[in-house]
């Protein structure tokens, strides 16, 4: 469909890995080369449907897979500081004797008539072999500094033009670095001409680059004067945005082809939901690729989106979104297989069947009114405050389309972005309350209301509260457990017992029907070393005046969720990860309130829930996020004695699952990277 459908590819057959591209056989369509994983080349033969072992490395892959056009067994790839060349296939390798550091790019300057040069770039520079990579020798010559970001190549006929980008410096006044071409007989030279930005210093205030940068650059053996690069903004408005360029001859003019921003002339870019509800494009690096035998159809993608253009970048198609009907706010969109996003929880509202919702990490918050089938995305007129992420949302059980939710602007609590200080821990968050089926939401309990502006992670309703004065629990990640009883109005802590000073890092909060009350503290890391003090599970049985620690008898260092028993609060299920050097990861069980623990299984060494089939007693579920050796959901028929992986579901990341109220058969899983999946119960 030339990007505008997508399927995936299972992950326990072809696993992710975003530092090398696959490649495809110039001559066979349907015969791929692709990383899997970070060491290990695959090959199909049936267009991408099943997948082998070609080769497997001592290094991690980087840089793009790169065949011979004339000679498809012959391949380059590059492996850790070196570069490997395959002149049957992948069979064998050899190591490029002489050419060091990260690859970058090679090309095949083989002619129809015979043998030719093989290129070899990597961050260092460029190195060419005229004896099918027996020896090498430097190519570099011309360029000011040897710190390449990306290489393409082509030959048409006897003549090969080869390009590369190097950064933006500001020199003297003067812009240097940026793209540059070689071609036979010469050296390598600057193409920094007319129509590119050449920027020596930010445009605007949202400049992400303080100089103008360049990054991908593609062009083909079918056109290799074609030459298309994408680069950084130096400000918003064109011509300081990111874009992607074309030139025609060969890098002496450019033009920009991707004005996705409405608000600027010369827009020319199929709008997604962001554009249309916020009004404006969020720019990004796109990285890009070029059709080998149509230099006019080129694929970008950025950080989460994905756009298309068949004729030589007049104007762009939407590859990850398509809208029903006009663009315009409020409009519904539908899914093109393309999803990239965290999911926390998946929703079927309890009073309106036909509503359904999805937690996002990123963009937020996303409704649908015709079960799943179109998405509504949230506006800034509508939304909450914080617009990264929602964890969690509560329904109140007598008032249709009374909902609250839990939002932050800190995600990927609790997986191993933040539990690794990889990302920020610290940041804004809080409760909110929509009256109409998730259409709008209003901020709670800010300022005098007693809430503390940090990441909320969770919400909890108290059925059994007045009506008009629910009773509330919110979990704050780093601050604790809140609880309200006047509907969400004010709110005061609830935390004597909970945690530790040093560790308050709540990720959930559950109410059981008795009335029991359940509080999560994740993992704290110092350095690389997990801390003990306040992890664990909490429980209270006086509305969180008083907590006791359930986790005592168990190595619980790095908890992610836990679910109750709905007939019993003494049974818990709780999934737990790997933690100093320890296989303590798994799924646990007690049923007698912590003072016994059993781990009915460990797949892996991130566990993340458990989830109890309410139509199939003894049913129960594991998911597994980050780490999964092979399949990330699993499902018990006899009461966890025995876990078989469902192999139907194609990612390996998932997180939680939603029974479908009206088909015991039908489950969806919300994952960590892969969106939300809708199949079979087992």
């Amino acid at each position: 469909m030339g990007g505008a459908t997508w399927r995936m590819i299972p992950t326990a057959q072809l696993r992710s890995n975003t530092r090398c591209r696959a490649a495809f056989d110039p001559v066979d369509a349907n015969t791929i080369i692709s990383p899997h994983g970070w060491d290990t080349l695959k090959i199909s033969h049936d267009g991408g449907e099943t997948w082998s072992v070609l080769a497997k490395f001592d290094d991690a892959l980087t840089g793009p897979i790169t065949n011979d056009p004339h000679a498809p067994a012959s391949l380059l790839v590059g492996v850790g500081e070196t570069v490997r060349l395959s002149a049957d296939g992948g069979k064998t390798w050899q190591i490029g004797r002489g050419v060091h550091g990260r690859f970058v790019g090679g090309h095949f300057a083989r002619s129809p008539a015979g043998a030719g040069t093989i290129f070899a770039a990597t961050e260092r520079g460029v190195w060419r072999s005229d004896d099918r990579g027996r020896s090498w020798k430097d190519a570099s010559a011309g360029l000011p500094f040897n710190e390449l970001r990306a290489f393409s190549g082509g030959t048409s006929g006897d003549e090969t033009i080869l390009y590369c980008t190097i950064p933006g410096k500001s020199s003297d006044g003067q812009f240097v670095g940026g793209i540059y071409r070689w071609r036979q007989g010469g050296p390598w030279e600057p193409v920094n001409g007319r129509g590119l930005n050449r920027d020596i210093k930010p445009f605007d205030e949202w400049a992400a680059n303080q100089v103008a940068q360049y990054h991908d650059i593609a062009t083909s053996d079918d056109h290799p004067e074609t030459v298309w690069a994408t680069n950084g903004n130096t400000g918003v408005p064109p011509p300081h945005h990111a874009t992607v360029y074309r030139s025609d001859n060969a890098g002496e003019t450019w033009r920009a082809t991707f004005y996705p921003d409405p608000r600027w002339l010369g827009f020319n870019v199929a709008k997604d939901y962001t554009v249309v509800e916020d009004g404006q494009f969020y720019q990004d690096v796109p990285q890009i690729a070029v059709a080998a035998h149509d230099p006019a159809h080129v694929l970008q993608i950025n950080g989460g989106e994905c756009y298309y253009t068949t004729n030589g970048g007049h104007s762009w198609n939407s590859g990850h979104t398509q809208c029903v009907g006009d663009p315009r706010p409020g409009c519904a969109w539908r899914c093109t297989g393309l999803v990239v996003t965290t999911t926390w929880h998946y929703y079927i509202d309890p009073h309106e069947s036909q509503h359904h919702y999805i937690c996002y990490t990123d963009i937020g918050f996303a409704r649908s009114t015709d079960a799943g089938q179109t998405w509504h995305w949230w506006s800034p007129r509508t939304s909450a405050p914080w617009r990264n992420t929602c964890y969690e949302l509560a329904f109140d059980p007598d008032r249709p389309g009374h909902i609250w939710g839990a939002f932050s602007n800190v995600h990927d609590i609790p997986n191993s972005n933040i539990i690794w200080n990889r990302h920020r821990a610290a940041g804004s968050g809080g409760i909110c309350v929509s009256n109409d089926f998730a259409s709008a939401f209003k901020p709670l309990g800010r300022g005098a209301g007693g809430l503390p502006t940090a990441p909320a992670t969770a919400i909890v309703v108290d059925p059994h509260s007045p009506a008009t004065a629910r009773t509330l629990y919110a979990g704050f990640f780093g601050k604790g457990v809140y609880k309200s009883t006047d509907d969400g109005a004010t709110w005061t802590p609830k935390n004597n017992g909970l945690g530790a000073p040093a560790n308050m890092r709540i990720c959930r909060v559950q109410l059981h029907p008795d009335g029991t009350l359940f509080a999560l503290v994740t993992a704290l890391v110092k350095g690389r070393t997990f801390q003990d003090a306040g992890v664990g599970l909490y429980r209270s049985k006086d509305g969180g005046d008083s907590w006791q620690c359930l986790t005592r008898t168990v190595s619980a260092l790095w908890p992610k969720d836990f679910t109750l028993d709905p007939a019993d609060s003494r049974t818990v299920y709780l999934s737990l990860c790997d933690a100093n050097g320890q296989e303590v990861g798994g799924l646990y069980r007690t049923t007698n309130t912590g003072e016994i623990w059993q781990r009915l299984t460990r797949q892996g060494p991130e566990h993340f829930g458990a989830f109890l089939h309410p139509n199939h007693p003894g049913w129960i579920y594991a998911t597994l996020t980050e780490d999964a050796p092979t399949y990330g959901l699993y499902l018990s028929k006899d009461n966890g004695q025995t876990f078989q992986p469902l192999k139907g579901m194609p990612f390996d990341n998932a997180m939680r699952i939603t029974f479908d109220p009206a088909d015991a058969n039908v489950i969806y899983v919300s994952t960590f990277g892969g969106s939300v999946w809708r199949g079979p119960a087992e």
